[in-house]
């Protein structure tokens, strides 16, 4: 049995999480489901939340969660039907157990595959019962993922497993600065290294087509070009994190949301607290960069891309060869990684590709970013800042809380802007600041935007990376100095109307036996988050090594309710949790004093090792809700919770990022 699965997978899991849907509720022998992706076709694989054929934003189980389970009881009513009219025998009579249809009273049974043809006769059925959540079998249990087998073995295909008859190799030279564009390309020399067919101008750059990867990037090197700076960035990013924090004064920007008079209320308070935190540009530093073949024939074109996006790519390469979207097919590949960045807005590597095949003409071509073409091409999480003040009460209690946001928006300009942005704000660029389950007497949340030459995008958990380190720090450091417990003290301010938020936060803090952040030479912190309709809390337990915080252990609390495949879940708590750790204590994207990014490679721009990574204990909460995001909710609290424990370790309030390396 072979289930068309809409959403990409890129590691998250969606080529297991939507089969077992699908058998579940056609009684079907796992070990007979495959899984593979569906064509591009917006009418009939259209993620519900978009409106079109793609992934993101944690949506991919959630959007698919009752269709895929109308689907499998569709198709089981259907088997059924098949098999009542060919033994003569009602349906009520015959049970489906491990894809095999019966009917015990005749003793008759066959098959799915033998029952298909006959099935396919069948009108498709429109509302049929599905199960009761209490008698599933698959959903909730420990199933073999279907693309491990695969992916172990080297048999998976990506993008860059592609080889076509006659296929080029690409490689592209990007600007040294975002916004420069060329003047004058000197190919002489490229076109002297053996193996180079063709070097292009395209408008990201110049294209160096060859036989081979050899002879692409060599010739690459050798290009001679004279670039127009006039209207690139060519500020540092010191110096626009200055313009930012030059935005971020009181009063400023426009409120998102509030209550009561914050300024009243930091007037009349007993003591006053103010915190600036910075954080900087972040690659998204997938194992896979970005890479694709585009083949061009007869006026027809494939391509074969690891595409978030694919009614967007579509658009965008038919746009581009001036063809109609059904001259292309767009075939979805498996991905490795992405954390966001193959879902850009305005679908940008395909229209590369696209240009690409352009200036080649008919046949196959192979573009690979390398490295370096991914750490330095932009499309970064916002460099932001945050700027808190708070008022305490002679008990301690909050009385006040106000947090101004400034940084880009990832949404104006693009072509998403008039779906995302409402009243001039975009809730990406501060969401988890807003509709915090904290109840405070009176609190404001405005937001400024920056403006810098900086191409930025979603990135793992978009807002929620940010906006939860800067609330559950500063949260953290008013309950201390209010002489609160940092879990009593939170649950204290929760509002009664959300209970699945303390319900995690009581869990992980029985996980780790919480009696405070500890007084030796490690010391514990604690963090929630609510981000795409999941609630996570965790403890960490962290050390000092040589000046660096060394996290021994992570306990993790998840609620998304109805959890369909719970080690898929445990191990996107666990992935989001090194991913955020690594990250928080060495990553950034700077810009040096001409706009040009200095980070080129894993050498430079410093990911979490093997040695690093914390042992951790996951519990998924029981859950009768529907299902919601897991692929990035596991990331926001980490970063807190380590600081807050570093913070009880060092007496140092980390108020930017990363914990090493930090911006200059």
């Amino acid at each position: 049995m072979t289930v068309l699965v809409k959403h990409i997978e890129i590691g998250q899991g969606a080529n297991t999480g939507l089969p077992v849907l699908v058998a579940e509720e056609m009684d079907a022998d796992w070990s007979q489901v495959r899984a593979e992706a569906a064509p591009e076709d917006v009418t009939l694989y259209k993620n519900l939340a978009f409106g079109i054929q793609g992934t993101g934003g944690s949506t991919g189980l959630s959007n698919s969660y009752m269709q895929m389970r109308e689907a499998g009881a569709a198709a089981r009513a259907m088997l059924v039907d098949a098999a009542g009219r060919r033994w003569g025998v009602p349906a009520t009579e015959i049970t489906v157990s491990k894809g095999v249809v019966s009917h015990e009273r005749s003793g008759n049974s066959a098959t799915f595959g033998e029952l298909a043809e006959e099935a396919m006769e069948s009108e498709i059925p429109v509302g049929v019962q599905l199960k009761d959540p209490a008698d599933f079998t698959l959903v909730g249990t420990k199933v073999t993922r279907t693309d491990s087998a695969a992916k172990s073995t080297g048999q998976a295909t990506f993008a860059l497993d592609i080889y076509r008859d006659g296929m080029k190799t690409v490689a592209l030279l990007h600007p040294p600065q975002f916004g420069a564009t060329v003047v004058t390309v000197d190919d002489s020399a490229a076109m002297q290294v053996a193996g180079v067919r063709q070097v292009a101008q395209v408008p990201s750059g110049v294209a160096v087509i060859a036989d081979n990867t050899f002879a692409a990037l060599k010739g690459r090197d050798a290009l001679s070009v004279e670039w127009d700076t006039s209207s690139a960035e060519t500020r540092s990013s010191a110096q626009i994190a200055e313009a930012f924090r030059a935005q971020a004064q009181p009063g400023a920007g426009t409120q998102v949301e509030g209550n009561g008079d914050i300024d009243d209320a930091l007037a009349g308070a007993d003591r006053t607290f103010e915190a600036e935190y910075l954080f900087p540009y972040l690659a998204h530093a997938s194992m896979e960069p970005l890479d694709g073949v585009i083949e061009v024939k007869d006026g027809e074109v494939d391509a074969w891309i690891g595409s978030q996006f694919p009614t967007a790519d579509n658009q965008t390469i038919a746009g581009v060869l001036g063809l109609s979207p059904e001259q292309v097919r767009v075939h979805t590949m498996f991905a490795g990684g992405s954390f966001g960045r193959r879902a850009t807005q305005g679908s940008h590597f395909a229209a590369e590709l696209a240009n690409v095949a352009k200036a080649g003409g008919d046949g196959a071509y192979k573009l690979m970013w390398t490295r370096e073409n991914d750490m330095r091409g932009g499309y970064y999480r916002p460099l932001t800042v945050h700027k808190l003040r708070a008022g305490l009460d002679a008990e301690g209690n909050i009385t006040g809380w106000d947090n101004l946001v400034v940084n880009q928006s990832i949404m104006m300009g693009t072509p998403m802007e008039a779906m995302a942005v409402q009243n001039g704000l975009d809730p990406t660029s501060y969401e988890g600041s807003n509709d915090l389950p904290y109840g405070f007497p009176a609190h404001r949340l405005s937001w400024a935007r920056g403006e810098a030459g900086v191409p930025v995008l979603w990135w793992r958990s978009v807002g929620h990376t940010h906006t939860a380190y800067a609330v559950e720090t500063f949260l953290d450091e008013l309950l201390e100095a209010g002489g609160k417990d940092a879990v009593e003290g939170r649950l204290a301010l929760m509002k009664d109307e959300r209970p699945r938020d303390a319900a995690v936060l009581r869990r992980v803090a029985e996980m780790a036996d919480w009696s405070g952040p500890g007084t030796g030479d490690t010391r514990f912190g604690v963090a929630y988050a609510r981000s795409f309709g999941s609630y996570v809390a965790q403890i960490a337990e962290v050390e000092d090594r040589n000046g660096v915080p060394h996290v021994r252990r992570v306990w993790c609390a998840v609620d998304c309710g109805v959890a369909v495949t719970p080690d898929v879940i445990a191990a996107q708590m666990e992935g989001g949790i090194g991913y955020g750790l690594g990250h928080a204590l060495y990553s950034q994207i700077t810009l040096d004093d001409t706009g040009r990014v200095r980070e080129s490679n894993f050498d430079t721009y410093r990911s979490l090792r093997l040695s690093e990574m914390p042992q951790i204990e996951v519990s998924v909460m029981d859950s009768t809700a529907n299902p919601t995001g897991v692929g990035e909710p596991g990331l926001p609290p980490i970063a807190p919770a380590v600081a807050n424990a570093w913070r009880s370790l060092t007496g140092v309030s980390r108020r930017d990022l990363p914990f090493v390396n930090r911006m200059s």
